[in-house]
């Protein structure tokens, strides 16, 4: 952990980059229950695969100008022209089989529409406990609710949820609490009250 000049215990990979540090502050690990906002980190979390999390997050932006806010229903639309002029643009990973994804994913997103949405169905895969890391080589890279969860994606038609990217998804999406236990973020998801400090 590294003190901020704040007095705020975080980890090294939070502690200087002042976009990751606002991120860490602000957004992962806190719950994301709506199918825009879900979408869109199941597909950005897909981009990040073989890349830096802080590469993701200076292109959000322009992602979210790519892919029309993330919206599912938009994205689903989209067709090979489309592809064609993600492929040209700059801002974003200019990844086919990623773009590719992502218009798929969105198509994915609308069918489950059928059958409880996409939010019930990936939070329907938050396990009964969560990890305690005292320190990061004790936070794990996978679990067994997200090698299911990537199986059961798969299954609906989802592409680039493996299951280390789907754990990734879990921890910053709230479905587990990863923060190291010195974090000042620790417990703050409200989603695992009682497993804040060491001695619960």
């Amino acid at each position: 952990m590294v003190i901020g000049e704040d007095g705020l215990a975080r980890p090294a990979w939070a502690a200087t980059d002042p976009l990751m540090r606002n991120y860490y502050d602000h957004e992962w690990g806190l719950p994301v229950t709506d199918e825009q906002g879900l979408y869109e980190r199941i597909c950005l979390e897909g981009f990040q695969a073989g890349l830096s999390w802080a590469t993701i997050l200076r292109k959000r932006p322009a992602f979210r100008a790519a892919f029309a806010g993330f919206d599912p229903e938009a994205v689903a639309r989209y067709n090979s022209a489309d592809v064609e002029r993600l492929m040209q643009d700059p801002g974003i990973i200019r990844n086919r089989l990623k773009i590719l994804a992502t218009v798929k994913n969105a198509q994915a997103t609308l069918e489950l529409r059928n059958d409880g949405g996409l939010v019930d169905f990936v939070w329907g895969f938050r396990p009964d406990s969560t990890p305690r890391p005292r320190v990061p080589a004790e936070i794990p890279t996978q679990s067994a609710e997200s090698v299911a969860l990537s199986k059961a994606l798969r299954k609906r038609g989802f592409s680039f949820v493996g299951p280390t990217t789907m754990f990734a998804l879990m921890e910053a999406v709230g479905m587990v609490d990863t923060h190291l236990l010195a974090s000042h973020r620790r417990g703050s998801s409200g989603i695992w009250p009682g497993w804040d400090c060491p001695g619960t």
